[in-house]
């Protein structure tokens, strides 16, 4: 397991603290890096750019002169693209510029960036003996940790009064970032020289990240014990099967006596008739 150096604002060393393999101990992934930046910077632009076409561009109603005779080149109108003040051919319109990136590749990207971020990490124990929010001590305090014009990102959990102060303090430092840790970015990851942060926002991220592994590997757990599930309703469903394959050559059987029923049935309807023939030429004898 990887560990950071925890050190005073003087820049006294301390002790260390450990850092999650999850988060700073994997491999870089800088595909998914150069995606998650591209997608960054894309998502910033506005897309509100727009010029007028020669249809948008007010006045050049009139042709400015005949077609022929005049020796000049022949003009249908003062706002073509070829005239000052006319309008612009293929120029930018409002646009939407946002890329669209899953989750997953958001969230191991940031993974990446942080891995890629070890070697800039400088981990304070806290900013409570930070007592007012100016510029000048923040700026010493800077200069004692030996980090005097680099380019610092401090990231703060702001579950502190003291965090709120070394914000109003920082915020006026040229080359100097003050954020959220619900706000950490590819972007000013890679931008600046030193991550600067406290022991408990440290806590805090590998806390953030082994949360979100936790929750996948439920999810993932959940979708291979689902499995089992369906086969608890066809073993539901085998008993009224077998019922029916039992049921089947029964119908069968019943088919099958059916006619064997009827040719019985027939001789002994016939019988009668045959009785009965006898005594009506012994009727017509006597007669």
């Amino acid at each position: 397991m990887t560990s950071a150096q925890v050190v005073d604002l003087k820049g006294k060393k301390l002790s260390e603290v450990p850092l999650s393999d999850a988060v700073f101990g994997i491999k870089p992934n800088m595909g998914v890096i150069h995606s998650a930046l591209v997608r960054q910077l894309a998502n910033a632009r506005q897309g509100s750019a727009n010029t007028k076409t020669r249809a948008e561009v007010r006045g050049g109603g009139r042709k400015p002169w005949r077609q022929k005779g005049t020796g000049r080149a022949r003009a249908g109108s003062i706002r073509s693209p070829l005239w000052a003040g006319g309008g612009v051919p293929f120029g930018p319109k409002p646009r939407d510029y946002s890329i669209t990136m899953n989750k997953k590749m958001r969230v191991l990207a940031l993974k990446s960036a942080l891995a890629a971020s070890v070697d800039k990490l400088v981990v304070v124990q806290d900013f409570d003996n930070f007592k007012e929010a100016k510029t000048k001590l923040f700026s010493q305090v800077i200069k004692d940790l030996g980090h005097e014009g680099k380019k610092v990102l401090v990231v703060l959990d702001y579950a502190c009064d003291a965090c709120a102060r070394v914000e109003r303090a920082a915020r006026n430092l040229a080359g100097l970032k003050v954020i959220a840790m619900s706000n950490l970015n590819v972007k000013d990851l890679l931008n600046y020289e030193i991550v600067l942060t406290n022991s408990r926002t440290l806590e805090a991220i590998n806390k953030r990240f082994e949360a979100k592994e936790k929750v996948e590997g439920e999810t993932k757990g959940a979708t291979k014990t689902g499995a089992p599930k369906v086969e608890a309703k066809d073993k539901a469903k085998a008993p009224a099967k077998a019922a029916a394959e039992k049921a089947a050559p029964k119908a069968e059987e019943k088919k099958a006596a059916a006619p064997k029923a009827a040719a019985k049935e027939a001789p002994e309807a016939a019988a009668p008739k045959k009785e009965a023939a006898p005594k009506a030429k012994k009727e017509k004898s006597e007669e």
